[in-house]
């Protein structure tokens, strides 16, 4: 099919001006490679079955010769040969020149051997890529733009209509975004994708990523309590208890290991939470919120469908959050964008907080129908009080006039913000709906569905 443009494009083209090579890493069939090749003036395969054991003999013997190519080169699954990275290093320094070099690579290497002996920093640069987001597989028109909503305090929103329905949004969620999905086939052929990604990563990934032998039912049941918690703060023990109901014996340490080889394998992300001097910390909730890099996994992890999820829609609210929080990672790429989230014992929450590299951030609830997004938009307006109340608590008196005070007495003494313990007012309150029209309330937060939102 023909290509449907990537946010990573630009980055990738800015990074190769930048530094002498890039890394991309990201869950496998996500369009790495693919993105890759379109801005690669050479490709070298590492997995091709054809060439792999001559790769690999070339890459013990003298990798220098497989870096050899017009430039940028591409090497695709390089972390087959851990040894190539520092080769890469090595050519940069000596050629002392940018965009040489794209290296791609689904999973986060284990270097037990030790074959790589440099960092990298300065000469390789990462960058993440993900599942295609709504805007990217073209259903989301993209209306609303992520990067003005930050930019314009006065951009208008109003009347933004999403083409997506509730019926379209669960159709999206559980296909995934999987470029290979988009493909002209039937709708049910779609979401074979997913399931047989699931499958691949518990039947043959989880063992090779690092060489050991895993249990494929176990991973599975793993998957499956990740999906049961999907969006929650739920505990590794609880987690734990899920699966032992089918496998007795598993350990603490059994569990943890195999959350970490899916996290290698860009399945597995969580979501940290964000602690901002607000509340007492005992009252902030610290541990991790359990997501997936697409929501499609969980789908198919769960064994649901479209038509189980229309059911069960709060369910889908859950998987609904997930395909927020994967279209946000995706969106704020160009901005230096990561994602935390809020939530304390009192019950105040914000299901998501965008952090962008200029120190700017916004404040997000997710929610699927119209009736939540009251609540929603309560959530953030108590929290940017809360942050306000904050920072008006930790003002004192001016040190430079309290010297004064003797000569100024009729003089009333002003306060000062001490800059140490200020914390920065939320620049975007954002309500991120399945409805379908967008607007700015009279608050000031801003309702808007995921169906036209963009970067």
């Amino acid at each position: 099919m023909e290509y449907l443009n990537r946010i990573a494009d630009n980055e990738l083209q800015l990074r190769l001006e930048a530094f002498g090579a890039v890394q991309i890493r990201g869950p496998k069939w996500c369009g790495k490679t693919t993105t890759a090749e379109r801005q690669a003036a050479s490709v070298i395969k590492m997995q091709n079955p054809d060439t792999r054991e001559g790769y690999l003999a070339t890459a013990r013997t003298k990798p220098s010769l497989l870096l050899k190519g017009t430039t940028p080169r591409l090497i695709d699954e390089w972390q087959v040969a851990p040894v190539l990275w520092d080769a890469v290093r090595n050519a940069v320094d000596e050629r002392r020149m940018k965009g040489q070099f794209i290296l791609t690579g689904s999973t986060v290497i284990d270097d037990k051997d030790g074959d790589i002996k440099h960092t990298g920093t300065g000469r390789i640069s990462s960058m993440e890529m993900y599942p295609m987001s709504l805007f990217e597989s073209l259903e989301s028109n993209g209306s609303i733009s992520l990067r003005r909503m930050f930019d314009d305090p006065g951009y208008d929103i109003d009347g933004a209509m999403s083409p997506l329905s509730v019926e379209g949004l669960i159709f999206a969620a559980c296909r995934g975004g999987w470029p290979a999905s988009l493909d002209e086939m039937s709708d049910k052929a779609r979401m074979l994708i997913a399931k047989d990604y699931v499958n691949v990563i518990c039947d043959e990934d989880i063992s090779r990523v690092d060489g050991r032998q895993r249990n494929p039912v176990l991973a599975r049941l793993i998957l499956r309590s990740y999906a049961r918690n999907l969006c929650t703060l739920a505990k590794k023990t609880m987690m734990l208890a899920d699966v032992t109901v089918e496998m007795e014996t598993t350990a603490m340490s059994t569990f943890d290991d195999y959350v970490q080889a899916l996290e290698r394998l860009f399945v597995i992300e969580d979501i940290e939470a964000w602690c901002p001097a607000i509340r007492s910390k005992s009252m902030i909730r610290t541990g991790k919120k359990r997501c997936f890099t697409d929501p499609s996994i969980a789908v198919a992890a769960m064994g649901a469908s479209p038509q189980t999820l229309e059911l069960d829609l709060n369910t889908f609210g859950f998987v609904y959050e997930c395909l927020c929080m994967r279209d946000l990672r995706v969106y704020s790429q160009a901005l230096g964008g990561r994602l935390s989230y809020y939530h304390d014992r009192l019950g105040l929450e914000a299901d998501a907080v965008l952090h962008l590299d200029d120190g700017r951030y916004a404040l997000i609830e997710c929610k699927l129908g119209s009736k939540e997004i009251e609540d929603g938009a309560e959530h953030l307006l108590e929290l940017r009080r809360l942050v306000r109340e904050a920072n008006e608590a930790n003002r004192r008196p001016s040190e430079s006039r309290a010297k004064l005070a003797w000569a100024m007495p009729s003089e009333k003494e002003e306060d000062e913000v001490n800059p140490e313990h200020r914390l920065r007012e939320p620049d975007l309150l954002m309500v991120l709906t399945g409805g379908e029209m967008g607007y700015t309330r009279e608050d000031g937060v801003k309702v808007v569905p995921i169906g036209c939102l963009r970067d």
